[in-house]
């Protein structure tokens, strides 16, 4: 009888090894990001592939900071050949600390990996000067400015509203700090003491973080958010619309007018 026990014992190991076990079926994955670290207001690409798709299973994506704190999650389908991807804007409430960030995927009950970026969570300030042009008396002007959050696209002026209009492309929260000459424009009261300038962030009056002044300049930093396109700020004095050609044109006139009233007779006085 023991020597058919024997057999019937190797029959069932056999027979288990055929069984597959979760883990042996459960599909591998892999994750990476598209760069080594980030700085707030950057795009992350999440990408990697799945061995074995389940039709219907979403992967789950989070994102840890440093001290493991969960700052996004999202979920994602993976397509037929396995491949799957997201982008991720770094920017929000969460994303405060600087530091190595954890991706960790998972798919399905049990089947995750991960890989880690750098991230700081404030941009180096970018300080540089844009020239800005008086369309009118082509006098051109230099507004220093420093930026972090973004970058400064353009500036113009408009004499008709009386304001600089600096345009932004701006990648997350920031500020801009702008020193601009009184002898582009300025805001004073009708005592000739200095006022406060309105600014306008694409519409909306925003106050400024601060002022300094001087005899040649004003210094505005003003903050401002993602996505804010223009910052206008708007003065009660602007360059002047009479500059060299325009005063040319106009002395041009005047003698003009003084040589036709000396052939006419036309006095500008009445004669008593």
């Amino acid at each position: 009888m023991r020597y058919f026990v024997i057999p019937i014992i190797a029959l069932f190991v056999l027979s288990m090894a055929g069984i597959p076990s979760f883990a042996q079926t459960a599909p591998n994955i892999t994750t990476t990001t598209d760069k080594s670290s980030y700085t707030i207001g950057d795009t992350i690409v999440i990408s990697g592939t799945v061995k074995a798709v389940v039709p219907g299973t979403p992967l789950t994506v989070q994102i840890l900071d440093s001290s493991n704190n969960l700052v996004q999650i999202a979920q994602i389908d993976v397509s037929q050949d396995g491949n799957y991807a997201k982008s991720i804007l770094a920017t929000g409430p969460l994303w405060k600390s600087s530091g190595t960030y954890t991706v960790k995927v998972q798919y399905g009950p049990s089947v995750t990996a991960q890989t880690t970026f750098n991230f700081a969570s404030s941009r180096i300030p970018i300080s540089n000067y844009f020239v800005v042009k008086d369309p009118t008396s082509q006098q051109t002007f230099s507004v220093n400015y420093t930026i972090s959050g973004g970058t400064v696209k353009d500036m113009t002026i408009d004499t008709q509203s009386i304001s600089l209009i600096v345009s932004l492309n701006s990648t997350s929260d920031g500020t801009i700090v702008l020193q601009i000459p009184r002898s582009l424009i300025d805001a004073k009261t009708s005592t000739g003491q200095d006022d406060a300038f309105i600014i306008l962030i694409d519409g909306a009056e925003v106050k400024p973080q601060g002022e300094e002044t001087n005899n040649s300049f004003r210094t505005l930093t003003i903050p401002f958010l993602q996505g804010d396109q223009d910052i206008e700020i708007i003065g009660t004095w602007i360059v002047p619309e009479f500059g060299a050609i325009a005063a040319l044109v106009l002395a041009i006139a005047i003698i003009s007018i003084i040589a036709v009233s000396a052939k006419t007779g036309l006095r500008f006085m009445p004669k008593y």
